[in-house]
């Protein structure tokens, strides 16, 4: 049926939000409206909260043009009277590879409009059911020595990407986006620098990445309703290819600046301010985004698809205990830590691999594999245990053997984990350069360079 419009007024603007009188009874929390400002523009809104008879809807675009007596429309099907919220949806297709979207599924790479899909991906989707989805997949080449080796990942896995600012994250993404062995990459940039999204597009990922990947962007100037709809839309994206049975890589930096974004949101409707300034339902908000992620429904035609997914979480202060670090961590199948410190020695990716951990690897490596990590961890630990003392000149050459092992070899291990943007490595060659970085009967420097 045609669908029919209900109208209503703005009767009050405050902060982020604006009141609408004329929809009670209609409209529910998440409905989509129009709103006209004063220039003639139509702007989406959602609507986010009710008190009384009057509702408060959060604007995709600046309040500047919006006062009193501002229009408000709300479509609505004539047959029933129900909502009818296009708007809530994206209509993805195989076409979108290679494009840069915003929140809404608006170009913004000036290639022309996107085409459609002939299916409605809901942005809000629930997980799939747990007792009937996949399992985890085979082992999946990331093709970074480091990660492939100490934090092995498997399709469908979720890990999480720590590091505080100007840590090397962002290049970490362009390398997993390029290097990794999948058949389609989503990547969200929430709340990113305007500035850097040239440079991420055009420097880090580059047109192979890009040509197989779909790009999501909302910039840290744009309304928390954009940048919390990243997010969703991104993972839309992404369980459009992975009801394909395709293998998703799914990469979003960052899960703090959405978290921001629901705060913005919720203490605008009067939420109560609990953890650290962030409202309860942030907490409730992302395990519902994050479990969309893994391993797909099983289907009965087909394979089920993977979504494997790297979320990265902006350490406030290098502090990784802060609320939304120790939250995401909880949800996550494993986490990557990135620290300062490393990457202020010249070692990049800057991985701390004595903090790092993927809780899939007892599964998917060898017992000999597992054993070279295991030996390697050793080796480091030790190694950064006594390094002021070897530093000062304390400790004594051959006062311990195991000491003496480790000042030989973790040079070498920290030399395999050492590598450019432009090196690729597989995981079968990963294992090989650290098991003969840990053979002690080869002399220094005689690691397989890639």
């Amino acid at each position: 049926m045609y669908p029919a419009i209900s109208e209503g007024c703005v009767s009050g603007v405050s902060g982020l939000g604006l009141r609408i009188d004329g929809f009670a009874g209609l409209a529910s929390i998440g409905d989509r409206v129009t709103l006209r400002n004063r220039m003639g523009e139509d702007v989406p809104a959602e609507i986010i909260s009710f008190h009384n008879h009057n509702v408060q809807a959060m604007v995709y675009g600046p309040t500047e043009g919006f006062g009193a007596g501002a229009r408000a429309y709300m479509p609505l099907r004539l047959s029933t009277g129900t909502r009818h919220l296009p708007g809530n949806s994206l209509h993805p297709t195989d076409e979108w590879l290679g494009r840069v979207i915003d929140s809404l599924g608006r170009p913004l790479d000036g290639k022309g409009a996107l085409p459609f899909g002939d299916a409605a991906r809901p942005l809000r989707a629930t997980p799939p059911n747990a007792t009937c989805r996949d399992r985890l997949g085979t082992r999946l080449d990331l093709g970074i020595r480091v990660l492939n080796t100490f934090t092995t990942c498997r399709k469908g896995q979720r890990l999480g990407l720590f590091a505080g600012s100007g840590v090397g994250k962002s290049t970490l993404l362009s390398m997993l986006a390029k290097r990794t062995d999948c058949d389609v990459a989503v990547i969200a940039l929430v709340g990113e620098r305007g500035r850097e999204v040239r440079e991420f597009l055009e420097d880090d990922l580059g047109a192979e990445g890009l040509a197989r990947s779909v790009v999501v962007i909302a910039t840290s100037d744009t309304p928390p309703v954009m940048r919390r709809d990243a997010a969703y839309a991104a993972m839309s994206v992404a369980e459009h290819f992975r009801d394909q049975g395709k293998s998703v890589l799914l990469l979003m930096d960052s899960v703090t600046r959405f978290c921001l974004a629901l705060r913005e949101i919720g203490l605008s409707v009067g939420e109560p301010p609990a953890t650290r300034g962030y409202p309860p339902s942030v907490f409730a908000e992302l395990p519902r985004l994050l479990e969309r992620a893994g391993p797909g429904p099983l289907l009965a035609d087909r394979p089920a698809g993977q979504i494997t997914a790297l979320f990265t979480v902006l350490v406030e202060g290098d502090d990784h205990n802060e609320p939304v670090a120790d939250a995401v961590r909880g949800i996550l199948d494993g986490h990557v830590v990135m620290d300062r410190r490393i990457g202020e020695t010249g070692r990049y990716p800057a991985v701390d691999v004595l903090r790092s951990l993927s809780r899939a690897v007892p599964g998917c490596n060898s017992a000999q594999e597992n054993d070279l990590t295991r030996r390697a961890r050793a080796i480091l630990a030790l190694y950064a245990d006594m390094a002021d003392m070897i530093r000062l000149g304390a400790y004594r050459a051959g006062s311990d053997p195991a000491v003496d092992q480790a000042v030989r070899l973790a040079p070498r291990i920290e030399a395999v984990l050492k590598q450019t943007r432009e090196e690729h490595t597989s995981l079968e060659d990963s294992f090989r350069q650290l098991a003969d970085a840990l053979d002690d009967s080869h002399p220094a420097g005689s690691r397989h360079e890639t």
